[in-house]
């Protein structure tokens, strides 16, 4: 009988055998075309392993035409092995670890004392290895937020998560040993075609593009305001210079509020637009310039300059030079270092429709009848990348 051999690498042969040929014969046989030692291969069958070698091929059941699928045992055998294989490819990141084909055996040693025993050294040598948290970040944010919490949250997560592979690797094989060529095997096919080259370009990418997965350093320079100085902000995807009003009360600025330019930005979440000082004079680098403040009542940084300011100084962010320069006065100043930069938490914002309303209302009633303005402010998190729909708007 001619029977169809596959393998977990795509490999796809077909072999003449007779149907009283025993199983260990039957291994040795596929052992040359499979690349797999006889001893190493596990023999599935309609989603079972075939176990027995001294059993022929006609008492599994197995008839002319049948697929059969071949796969290489992982590991030395015993207690431990395969849990802690599967426990150490979870936050290495670099695809899908093999899954060992006692399938049920392992999903049901990882709930138990032994497959603690394997993660918990994999959780402490984390602490130890920078290097090694930081790729689990990037390659499984949700098993790195659950290292954070601590052990029982990482053993629970990381449990949860290989028994989901397993699963999804017995769902494949079974769905494959039945019909290969069933459209539903074949999406599962080219889904995983397509997750390995996604797989693929991630990893071309940490080789020669490693700066993408870090974070960004954002544009801050040093100024002053009344003599006291200020980290600014520097964004050009803000559309008014901005300012909080604990710095402008710092800077003994805020008796110059208008009122009447009081109104609500609304974008990612609502703030209060406390008013307008129409003008300040900004100190960069010992260079006076006049400029403009919208002061926001919850703003988390202390200043914002917006591209008002930069086009009405034409000014240029060269980041060769790693400076910002004033194009009217020739003015250059650097940029902050990463260890220069403050560290702001995130405003307490929220976009539900009635605090929205309230929030209006409010500004409404305590602002000058008829006056208006109309602007955009960028906050730390928005200057990082917004679509149109994100780009907050003031109303009044």
């Amino acid at each position: 009988m001619k029977l169809t051999i596959t393998t977990l690498t795509d490999i796809v042969f077909t072999l003449e055998v007779n149907d009283e040929m025993e199983l260990e014969n039957f291994k040795a046989l596929c052992s040359l075309e499979a690349n797999i030692a006889a001893e190493q291969m596990a023999v599935f069958f309609n989603g079972n392993i075939l176990t027995d070698t001294k059993k022929t091929l006609a008492a599994y059941g197995i008839h002319d035409g049948d697929m059969l699928l071949v796969q290489k045992l992982p590991g030395p055998a015993g207690g431990g092995g395969g849990a802690q294989q599967s426990a150490a490819g979870a936050h290495q990141g670099m695809g899908v670890p093999n899954v060992p084909p006692n399938l049920a055996e392992l999903a049901n040693s990882m709930r138990g004392q032994a497959f603690r025993d394997e993660v918990t050294p994999i959780f402490e040598a984390l602490r130890t290895n920078p290097e090694r948290l930081a790729s689990l970040r990037v390659n499984n944010p949700r098993l790195a937020d659950a290292y954070d919490k601590g052990l029982e949250e990482f053993i629970s997560l990381l449990s949860e998560q290989n028994e989901a592979r397993i699963q999804a690797e017995q769902r494949r094989i079974r769905m494959m040993m039945a019909d290969p060529f069933d459209s539903e095997a074949q999406h599962m096919i080219a889904e995983e075609i397509r997750q390995q080259q996604i797989e693929s370009n991630m990893e071309n990418a940490m080789e020669y593009l490693p700066e993408s997965f870090g974070e960004v350093t954002m544009l801050y320079i040093n100024c002053k305001v009344n003599g006291n100085p200020i980290k600014a902000f520097v964004d050009s995807g803000a559309q008014s210079t901005i300012m909080s009003k604990a710095c402008a009360e710092r800077c003994n600025i805020l008796r110059l509020i208008d009122k009447r330019f009081q109104g609500i930005a609304r974008g990612v979440g609502t703030q209060k637009i406390l008013g307008r000082i129409h003008l300040v004079q900004l100190e960069i680098n010992g260079i006076f310039i006049p400029t403009s403040f919208m002061i926001l009542e919850e703003q988390p940084m202390e200043m914002l300059l917006g591209l008002d300011m930069l086009r009405r100084y034409q000014c240029t962010i060269d980041l060769h030079k790693n400076v910002l320069r004033i194009g009217t006065t020739g003015t250059e100043t650097t940029f902050l270092h990463e260890n220069e930069i403050p560290k702001y938490k995130e405003a307490a914002v929220t976009s539900e429709d009635a605090d929205i309303q309230r929030a209006i209302q409010s500004s409404l009633q305590s602002s000058v009848s008829g006056a208006s303005t109309s602007a955009n402010y960028g906050s730390s998190s928005g200057s990082q990348g917004m679509d149109d729909d994100d780009v907050p708007e003031f109303e009044c």
